[in-house]
Order: structure tokens, then sequence, then C-alpha cells
């Protein structure tokens, strides 16, 4: 008799999306409570619970791709300003040029229009399988994952010809799956913290 073994890793992978070895489209979004942001307040994803759309941008102050990133942002909140879409930034990274003081450095000078939050855990970027600055999720009213991926197709912001994020929140605003669920993210890796184990001899 024949038995099949199927391994936790396995089956992670088998619910795993295209491009993302953690979450798929339609899973239901990693939850973050009380992290810090650049106004010196505690947020909460149970905050935006009055939002029909969320946008997580998993970005940071050090990454070229991520810098370029930041007036498509604004402009993606002040576009969907009055159809109740929320724009959330988070940073997990952890060397100085990234920590809180740099952050809110950044957000005073472009004039953040949006929370910029900070996880000192990085357990929200591993819970989301985020793995690149920036890398994008927009999730519905009932906060499951419709796109995840790029901004858009132009890591520059020059010659934008599919506009990705925006597209895919005026479907979840229409209660409609978007025509593209996911791309491959561009950007700078996240600087996660080793863990290393002490070795006896």
């Amino acid at each position: 008799m024949l038995t099949l073994v199927v391994s936790p890793w396995s089956l992670a992978q088998i619910h795993a999306g295209e491009f993302n070895t953690t979450v798929n489209i339609g899973d239901t979004a990693p939850d973050w409570n009380d992290l810090p942001g650049t106004d010196d307040q505690p947020h909460s994803l149970d905050d935006l619970k009055d939002k029909k759309v969320v946008v997580v941008a998993f970005t940071c102050s050090s990454c070229p791709y991520a810098v370029d990133a930041e007036d498509r942002l604004i402009a993606l909140q002040e576009k969907f300003a009055d159809e109740n879409v929320a724009v959330i930034a988070i940073n997990v990274n952890k060397v100085e040029e990234d920590l809180m003081p740099a952050m809110k450095q950044r957000a005073a000078e472009k004039k953040f229009n949006f929370p910029y939050l900070f996880d000192e855990s990085q357990q929200i970027a591993k819970a989301f399988g985020a793995k690149y600055t920036p890398e994008f999720f927009v999730l519905d009213k009932n906060r499951k994952i419709v796109y995840m991926g790029s901004l858009d197709d132009s890591p520059d912001g020059k010659n934008v010809s599919e506009p990705h994020v925006i597209r895919a929140i005026e479907a979840a605003l229409a209660g409609e799956k978007p025509a593209v669920t996911e791309t491959v993210p561009i950007g700078c890796r996240i600087r996660f913290e080793r863990n290393l184990r002490n070795r006896s001899r």
C-alpha cells in the first residue's frame, strides 16, 4: 500500500502564491497590532475596519526602488482619498538608515499622507511573505488578499503602462476580482535578521 507523506513545508507551498511562498490570493491578511508610526501613535489593522480597501506597502527609507515609489504612494492615497481606501506603509529593516528617526525625517520631508509604521520584530513582513521593498498587498473589505506584488510595471515610475495596484483597488471597490492578481515584486531585499544558533564543539 502506497502511503503519501506530505510535509508542512510542502503544504505551505501548495497554498502559497505563484511568487509568494507564504500567502496566496484569497487568504485572510495577517493582522498587526500596536505598531509604532512616525506620528508617535500605535497602529493596528483593526483601526481600519471601516475602510473598504487597504493597501499594505512594505517599504523603507534606504532602498532606491522604495524611494522611487514614494511620490506614487502619495499620489495613490490622494487618488482614492474620497473612496475610503487606506494606504499603510510598513518598514521592518533595522539598519540605522531605516530606524524610526530616519523614518520620521523622511515622512516629514515628503509630507507622507499615509501612516508609516515600524515593526522591530519583523514578524509582519514574514507573515505576509514579503521579501522586497517596495512590495504591495491589496486587501478587500473582508481583508482578503486580492493582489500582491509590484506597484506597477515601472520600477522607477517612468512610462507606467500597467498600474497594478490602482487596478486592483478599483476592482476591489467594485466587488470584483482584479484581472491581474499577482506580479513579481521588484526592489531591494528586506534585511531580515539571521538567527544564529550556538554550535557546541
